[in-house]
């Protein structure tokens, strides 16, 4: 059994398609998906979607890429994770990558969505890109490591990876571990401790090997698997084991 602990089975390319994506799930052993937010005006789709099936769970937050988008504020946060299945808060945290300074809003939203964690008890799902030092220092100073949660879509360095850990957060890997040229995150791969390991698609972006470039969705998930197993040398069941397990420790709601 496995698990797609990040995917946006919410956005119109994917709900297009979703029964044909439900069953897909189903054949490849892919238990559970959760269908993480990334603004508040489309986040009654995620609503919609989690409560039509029992083996879909969602999030609440505002992606830092989305800089034209009503601000969250705490209150707001945590009112929409008193549904029953929402389970995590995010996805939050920094991206250097496409947007340049002055970023303080960015700053300040991360910072709302930890103290929103931290208030709800729920963990946190984490976006970095280009912004490592930052994303951890914040984590720090508004102690995120009291929520804990996932670094999502990991592509940084094994230290970061280290000091991610220390601070109560998983390391979840996605698609992008498969690629020829991932080696500084398959090293990552091959250390990480299973017990803080989680897998991920980000469909429909990041599609693994034998698929990349084509239109990702959570039935692919066992090729992240398979490609940690093989880094790793182990079987694909441990993985899926640890994994899955994993992912019910950290998102405690879900039933």
């Amino acid at each position: 059994m496995f698990v797609d602990s990040h995917c946006h089975l919410d956005f119109p390319q994917l709900q297009e398609e979703l029964p044909a994506i439900l069953d897909n799930m189903k054949r490849n052993q892919v238990s559970h998906a959760l269908c993480v937010s990334v603004n508040l005006p489309d986040w009654p789709r995620i609503v919609s979607l989690i409560d039509a099936h029992d083996n879909l769970w969602g999030s609440v937050g505002v992606h830092p890429d989305y800089e034209d988008t009503p601000e969250p504020d705490v209150e707001t946060l945590s009112r929409h994770a008193q549904h029953r299945k929402i389970v995590a808060i995010g996805e939050t945290g920094l991206d250097y990558y496409r947007l340049s300074e002055p970023l303080d809003w960015q700053r300040n939203r991360f910072r709302v969505h930890i103290r929103a964690a931290n208030e709800t008890g729920l963990p946190l799902i984490i976006h970095t890109r280009s912004s490592a030092e930052d994303t951890l220092r914040l984590m720090r100073e508004e102690n995120a490591a009291g929520c804990g949660g996932v670094m999502h879509c990991f592509t940084e360095s094994w230290e970061v990876a280290q000091r991610a850990m220390e601070q109560n957060f998983y390391i979840s890997l996605s698609g992008i571990v498969t690629f020829k040229n991932a080696v500084q995150l398959q090293e990552v791969a091959r250390l990480m401790p299973l017990e803080r390991l989680l897998i991920e698609t980000d469909s429909p972006y990041l599609a693994p090997v034998p698929f990349r470039g084509k239109r990702n969705d959570p039935s692919k998930v066992i090729h992240v698997a398979e490609k940690i197993a093989e880094l790793r040398q182990i079987s694909v069941h441990e993985v899926a084991e640890a994994t899955t397990n994993n992912f019910f420790n950290l998102f405690k709601k879900i039933q």
